[in-house]
């Protein structure tokens, strides 16, 4: 990663050019209307055109089976499962605090107020595919719906030419997911937002992607609720001399091997700091399983606005 002495304004002014250019919006927005178009139109045969297309897998159904679910639960290694469980009673202990309770006041007399709080009939959660599988990201999304009261949780993910990730599966299992469908991309957002002949339409969509995932959100908020439009993997990291380089480093590269289109940016005031870590990001990127990928988001100025290592004054 280069290191670039300039004032913060500056280096600001150069992150908002090179973010204009990581890709072209107008194309991806257009694509994406017409895959919601037809989806809507022509249902399961869409999607499954679209899977052939964008993942190179030919899908006779579009549900994953129980046994599916079961067998790959049982081959998922015992501590990842057993990660997992401690995940769930985490997340489930946090959101818990969380529920509301409705309430009705009648003090006044001849006045009735109050508020009822009802959960959605059925949430759907994209959970990515492709480079990496999620888990964490299901039990995130499902625990939350669950301890809610929503009764119909569906989960949609890119199929995959060896098959779906086993850890994803147990963690749907774990989580408490009623229905799995194999889809991804922007083919499931309007399966789940419109439906189709196998997948019903559900209230609210939650969970990650990529451009054309959010895009899709973005395009069927309204017909349903969604969680959020999510970008790319972002980290910024501020840090001055009493920061150790190997943790500003390991920071920087959790999310740098997430996709090639991550943004991890370093602001410190300390160029032997920006040096040291330099050193670091070069020792650790070639341990990291996503040796590829980090590489790439760090290297990949077009694609990335600003993965660069910046000095600027912090006062």
């Amino acid at each position: 990663m280069q290191i670039i002495e300039e004032p913060l304004e500056q280096m600001l002014k150069q992150v908002e050019i090179r973010t204009s250019k990581v890709a072209n919006r107008e194309e991806v927005e257009k694509s994406v209307r017409e895959i919601i178009a037809n989806v809507i139109q022509n249902g399961d045969q869409a999607v499954k055109d679209y899977e052939k297309k964008f993942d190179r897998v030919e899908l006779d159904s579009l549900a994953v089976t129980q046994a599916e679910i079961e067998a790959a639960y049982n081959d998922t290694d015992q501590s990842v499962i057993d990660a997992l469980e401690l995940a769930k009673k985490n997340i489930t202990s946090f959101h818990k605090m969380e529920v509301e309770d409705s309430f009705v006041d009648a003090k006044q007399k001849g006045v009735i107020r109050g508020e009822k709080i009802a959960p959605l009939a059925a949430v759907g959660v994209y959970v990515p595919g492709g480079t990496a599988a999620y888990p964490s990201s299901i039990l995130m999304n499902v625990i939350p719906a669950k301890i809610a009261g929503v009764k119909r949780v569906v989960m949609v993910t890119p199929p995959q030419t060896d098959g779906l990730n086993k850890a994803v599966l147990a963690a749907a299992k774990i989580a408490g997911v009623d229905e799995i469908y194999t889809v991804g991309g922007a083919q499931a957002i309007a399966s789940l937002a419109y439906g189709t002949e196998t997948i019903p339409r559900v209230d609210k969509i939650t969970g990650p992607g990529n451009a054309y995932v959010a895009t899709a959100k973005k395009q069927v908020f309204g017909q349903v609720d969604i969680d959020m439009i999510a970008g790319p993997s972002e980290i910024g990291v501020i840090a001055s001399k009493p920061a150790v380089p190997s943790q500003v480093a390991a920071d920087l590269l959790s999310q740098a091997e997430h996709d090639k289109l991550a943004r991890p940016i370093l602001v410190t005031d300390d160029k032997e700091l920006a040096i040291n870590v330099n050193a670091e990001l070069d020792r650790q990127v070639k341990l990291l399983p996503r040796q590829e990928i980090a590489q790439a988001a760090m290297d990949n100025e077009a694609s990335l606005p600003l993965s660069k290592i910046s000095m600027t004054p912090l006062h």
